[in-house]
C-alpha cells in the first residue's frame, strides 16, 4: 500500500481547516446537506475553503440534492470534488465524471458488485451502514470488507474513525484514504485540536517506520 491519504471531513471552521492542512491533510470535507449538523451555508464554506486553496482539495458532501445545487455550490465555493452520500443513482453521478466521489454504506447486504454502476468517478467511499444517517455516524464497522475494492480508483474508508483505531483500519480495508469526522471533535462541527493532531501523526508516523 502506498501513501495514505487523510481527509478531515465536517469542517465548520476557518481555524479548523487551517490546522488540518498545517498538519498535513491532504483533502478538507465541508459538508452542505441540510439533515446534518455540520451543515455549511455556503458565504461560510466559501471563506473556509479561501483559507485552505491549494494546500487540500476540497470536498463537497452532499445528499440527494439536485445536480443543479450541487453545481452551483460547487462553483461558488471552489470545490474540487464533489461526493454523493445518498440514494443517487449511476446518471445523476456519472454527470459530474472524474469530480465524483459516490459513498456505499456497507451492511450485511452489501454487495461490492454495486461500484461497476459508477465506472466514471474519481474514487468510492465506503462507510458503516446506519438505520437513519447517510454518513457521520462514528460507528465502526469490518474494514476488510472493501479490501481489494476499488481497482484503479483511489478506496477512502470512512466510519468510527480515531487516532486510536486508524491504522488498524487503514490496514484492514487496504484504503488509499482515510476519512475523519466525529472521531476528533470535542462537539458536532468543532475540531480538537490535539486529537486532530494525533490522528494525522497516527498515519505519517506509520509510513516513516
Amino acid at each position: 500500500m502506498g501513501r495514505t491519504r487523510i481527509k478531515i471531513c465536517g469542517v465548520t471552521r476557518e481555524q479548523d481547516a487551517a490546522r488540518a492542512a498545517e498538519l498535513g491533510a491532504d483533502f478538507v470535507g465541508l459538508n452542505f446537506w441540510p439533515g446534518s449538523r455540520r451543515c455549511l451555508e455556503v458565504a461560510l464554506a466559501s471563506r473556509i475553503a479561501a483559507r485552505v486553496r491549494g494546500q487540500v482539495q476540497l470536498v463537497g458532501v452532499f445528499v440527494n440534492q439536485s445536480g443543479g445545487e450541487v453545481r452551483e455550490i460547487s462553483r461558488q465555493v471552489g470545490l474540487d470534488l464533489v461526493q454523493f452520500h445518498g440514494d443517487e443513482t449511476p446518471d445523476h453521478v456519472g454527470a459530474f465524471g472524474d469530480r465524483a466521489i459516490r459513498a456505499f454504506r456497507v451492511g450485511v447486504d452489501f454487495d461490492p458488485s454495486v461500484i461497476h454502476d459508477f465506472p466514471e468517478v474519481w474514487g468510492y467511499l465506503f462507510d458503516c451502514d446506519h438505520p437513519t444517517l447517510p454518513g457521520g455516524t462514528g460507528v465502526s464497522w469490518p474494514y476488510e470488507r472493501v479490501a481489494g475494492l476499488g481497482d484503479d480508483k483511489p478506496v477512502i474508508v470512512a466510519g468510527g474513525l480515531r487516532p486510536s483505531n486508524v491504522l488498524q483500519a487503514a490496514t484492514r480495508s487496504g484504503a488509499d484514504i482515510v476519512d475523519v469526522c466525529s472521531g476528533i471533535e470535542s462537539q458536532p462541527g468543532i475540531k480538537d485540536p490535539e486529537l486532530m493532531k494525533r490522528f494525522i501523526r497516527e498515519v505519517h508516523h506509520a509510513e516513516e517506520e
